[in-house]
């Protein structure tokens, strides 16, 4: 029944595990990107510089706005074939795993932004005013007393951000990456009588995928609260 699995014409892909893999670690590098670029995103939205308070709305506003597909596409098409970026890749493959991270940096991003913004809205004001009656900088503020307690008052809607970008991830496929969703569309178009078998395999592995982490982390969430 499964011997369809183990033919050669999906070795390209590395298999169903080898496939995953890519998925797994085009989420682990976005996640990181995301939550870098998302804080610097949070801290210019709510920081006493007004160019870098527009500049971060608009940011916000219209990319989380745009469709995730056409910012893939877009990176592949403008970056890699017009602007001939390869940001560093060597092959095809290569090219397109670190645009697909880029882009979904670029997207996601926005989503940590507004969750982190929420938290650091919970933080009592009189926290960091008496921070700042201290004679600390507003970003030692941000950074010592603000950020340590928003990040723990946003870890299960980070959790939900985590979880929507490993299922973005299938997005990849629209520019020939070479993980889950690419294989599954590879094989339901070679295996055409076995289309609910191989649909409900991938469905099984996002699940085995997203279900721990959202379990995990809620249960980090738990830990970490801030009591008020």
């Amino acid at each position: 029944m499964f011997d369809f699995l183990d033919k050669p014409l999906y070795a390209e892909y590395g298999g169903i595990l080898g496939a995953f893999w890519v998925t797994i670690q085009l989420t682990f590098f976005s996640a990181i990107g995301s939550l870098i670029w998302g804080t610097v995103l949070a801290a210019m939205r709510v920081g006493p510089v007004p160019i870098m308070r527009w500049f971060a709305t608009a940011y916000v506003n219209i990319v989380r706005n745009v469709p995730l597909t056409v910012i893939i596409v877009g990176s592949s098409v403008v970056l890699a074939d017009q602007l001939l970026w390869t940001l560093g890749g060597s092959d095809t493959r290569e090219i397109s795993f670190r645009l697909a991270v880029l882009g979904f940096t670029l997207y996601t991003s926005c989503f940590v932004c507004e969750s982190l913004r929420s938290g650091i809205n919970t933080v009592p004001i009189g926290q960091a005013e008496a921070a700042r009656a201290l004679g600390l900088t507003f970003f030692q503020v941000l950074r010592i007393v603000v950020l340590p307690q928003a990040f723990r008052s946003v870890v299960a809607p980070l959790a939900s951000v985590l979880i929507a970008l490993t299922k973005n991830t299938t997005v990849t496929a629209a520019i020939a990456g070479i993980e889950a969703a690419a294989l599954m569309a590879a094989m339901i178009e070679r295996e055409s009588d076995k289309v609910l078998l191989v649909f409900g395999i991938f469905a099984v592995g996002f699940v085995i995928l997203t279900l721990p982490m959202g379990m995990f982390l809620g249960w980090v969430a738990k830990k970490v609260s801030v009591k008020r």
